[in-house]
């Protein structure tokens, strides 16, 4: 029996015969801060689903991060290095996932889909850091990763790939206009969700999105290089600082040449302007000039929509979400801009529910990529590389 009073042989379906399936989604970001799960209640199944989130978990990565940090910056270190980072950092996986479900159910996970560490993404490369054997060894669930793979070898950039997630969970959220949700993490990306009332098959086709412009990658290097911080906490040091104009404007050069609609990753950081044009300020100053820099940049190159929600470690960072506040209202001033929470999707945990969402599309046999967003050939491969539990762990879960 689950806490819920539900016995394994009704958890498979409904009351009216419908498909339910609890799937955990894990995800790390860029941030290299810690690794987030999200338990998932999925009823149905392709595009007709019904998510609700029942649980998150997180846990730090410790000092696993130093060594994912080493492998993203291109540091020396042998295979053997390597594949014991891959093996912790499964392991860590399964700290976070055994203590969410502990806690929340006593139920077995249909399914558990996990991103990895991305550590390099110049299409049509990219390595997600994970060994995922381990977690089905300890946990007894299938386990559904490598999402974006088939995306870049079908021609996509192989990201963003959650947008057909966000489409799922928001589009009755969308019944006064359109929205956009911004991410603001490592990079920003965004999704376009079109006004509500249309089929979601409709719908899909309208929804768009795309890498906008570094981020977090850019303010927490700088923290850490000059302010000693591993992150500037809500953005305290670069409200106390002055923007500059020459960097400012230098940082928007860079960003207008790099955010050419393609995926950003390994090279787009703007590290060089930290050398450039960032050494000769105050560390402040430098924080101020950046956050400022980029709020202008994503204002002025978001579709227009009648909500701008934010989401993602950034949107935490009140220097940023201040200047992108001001440029967004001289744009758009009928614009409403908040966070996700606002629209009862938790802005912390977005992202591991919505690994939960495409693990369960992946299964269903749906693809994930939107070829209006990736560029990925149509009609768009089926994503995900599976490694499931043997039969006798099957029988015993």
């Amino acid at each position: 029996m689950s806490k819920a009073g539900t016995s394994d042989a009704e958890r498979g379906s409904t009351a009216s015969g419908t498909c339910r399936r609890l799937v955990v989604g894990c995800m790390s970001g860029t941030s290299l801060d810690a690794i987030d799960a999200a338990l998932v209640e999925v009823v149905g199944r392709g595009l007709g689903m019904r998510c609700r989130l029942l649980g998150t978990s997180s846990k730090p990565l410790g000092s696993l991060a130093d060594r994912l940090r080493l492998l993203a910056d291109g540091g020396a270190m042998r295979a053997s290095e390597v594949a014991d980072v891959s093996h912790q950092f499964a392991l860590l996986h399964v700290d976070v996932i055994r203590s969410l479900v502990t806690k929340l159910t006593h139920l077995r996970v249909d399914l558990i889909c996990v991103h990895g560490q991305t550590v390099f993404h110049a299409p049509p490369l990219s390595w997600q850091v994970l060994n995922p054997w381990p977690i089905v060894r300890a946990l007894g669930s299938p386990v559904v990763f490598d999402l974006r793979g088939a995306d870049l070898a079908h021609g996509g950039q192989g990201a963003p790939i959650t947008p057909i997630a966000d489409y799922l969970l928001l589009r009755d959220s969308c019944a006064g206009g359109p929205v956009a949700v911004v991410n603001l993490g490592g990079f920003a990306n965004f999704t376009w969700l079109p006004r509500a009332g249309v089929s979601v098959e409709e719908g899909l086709t309208q929804v768009r999105g795309g890498d906008l412009c570094v981020c977090n990658q850019l303010l927490d290097r700088l923290a850490r290089t000059r302010l000693g911080m591993a992150f500037d906490p809500n953005g305290t040091q670069a409200l106390r600082g002055q923007i500059h104009a020459d960097a400012r404007d230098a940082l928007l050069l860079h960003l207008e040449r790099t955010g050419t609609g393609r995926s950003l990753g390994s090279g787009d950081e703007a590290f060089g302007w930290l050398d450039t044009h960032a050494q000769g300020l105050q560390p402040v100053d430098a924080c101020a000039t950046a956050c400022d820099a980029i709020g202008a940049f994503l204002a002025a190159r978001l579709p227009d929509a009648s909500v701008v929600a934010l989401a993602g470690g950034g949107a935490r960072n009140l220097a940023l979400t201040g200047a992108i506040r001001r440029y967004l209202q001289r744009r758009s001033p009928t614009a409403t801009l908040t966070d996700l929470d606002a629209l009862g999707l938790s802005g912390a945990s977005r992202e591991a529910l919505e690994f939960g969402v495409l693990g369960a599309l992946c299964e269903d046999g749906v693809s994930i990529s939107l070829p209006s967003i990736t560029g990925v050939s149509s009609p768009a491969p089926l994503a995900g590389c599976w490694c499931r539990p043997t039969l006798s762990q099957e029988t015993h879960r």
